[in-house]
């Protein structure tokens, strides 16, 4: 079968289907997700908590991305579908353009297909030139874990008037530099369902309703393999007997199909 492209996910939305994201750090892993139907990988910073223990994203150097991509980028090309790979440009490795050009091309010849990055407008530089030189890029906008000094905390955005417009203009001025899909994370659904019908790209959501395009969940808590508290977004696949490759299909199924995120994972 065809791998997963950027065109896949832009024909996707065109026919209002729905795509399932999910976070992957090693080869095995990511050969089960592409085979249970997972239409893009992320090797996410996250990994700086979950994989190291780390208490936020911060400490995650590009060096740690550049090696997880590549691990990701070998067991996805074994798959029958292979998924798009989207990987997170960590913390202050894209400050300026150049710098951010630099990082951007480490983990695309590691083997992503399209890096993410945190920001509003400020970002419109950066992404306009990598968009220019054929890298896809994913703008994350709402709760960006990297900023969780700035935030104080991990706290819900864009609940008031002012702060919601800002962001349905923010996404739009990414999309329109050239970014490739809109990334919502803990946002009102009202405003993820604003913002996705306001923009021509993909729309993908975390604690964002169940109105976007597409999910994206860490893999360790859809497996029910978190240790700490739970997020209210967050759902157990790994339930009534199932395998992971079982819980990985169920996941995709549930994302495809609206069943997930249901009312009560998302913010009002």
């Amino acid at each position: 079968m065809t791998a997963i492209s950027i065109r896949t996910l832009q024909t996707m939305k065109q026919e209002q289907q729905r795509f399932s994201v999910l976070t992957a750090y090693d080869a095995t892993f990511a050969q089960l997700a592409a085979d249970a139907g997972i239409e893009v990988l992320l090797v996410g910073d996250s990994l700086g908590m979950v994989v190291q223990g780390q208490s936020s994203t911060v400490p995650v150097s590009l060096e740690h991305m550049v090696y997880h991509t590549a691990a990701v980028a070998l067991g996805n090309a074994r798959a029958a579908r292979p998924a798009l790979v989207m990987t997170d440009l960590p913390f202050m490795t894209y400050g300026d353009v150049a710098t951010g050009v630099a990082s951007a091309r480490a983990v695309m010849q590691a083997g992503a297909h399209m890096v993410k990055v945190e920001g509003d407008d400020w970002l419109v530089p950066l992404v306009a030139s990598l968009a220019q030189q054929g890298v896809p890029v994913c703008a994350h906008l709402g709760l960006t874990p990297q900023s969780v000094n700035k935030f104080g905390g991990y706290r819900v955005q864009g609940r008031d008037d002012a702060k919601a417009d800002a962001m349905v203009e923010h996404a739009k001025a990414l999309a329109n530099a050239g970014a490739d899909i809109i990334l919502l994370e803990c946002v009102p659904s009202a405003l993820a369902a604003r913002i996705t019908e306001h923009v021509n790209v993909p729309v993908i959501g975390i604690g964002a309703g169940g109105q976007t395009d597409a999910q994206v969940l860490v893999c360790y808590d859809m497996l029910g393999l978190n240790t700490g508290h739970t997020p209210k977004f967050v759902k157990n696949f790994m339930i009534d007997g199932r395998t992971v490759p079982e819980a990985l299909k169920a996941y995709a199924n549930e994302v495809r199909e609206g069943v997930f995120p249901a009312l009560e994972h998302g913010f009002a």
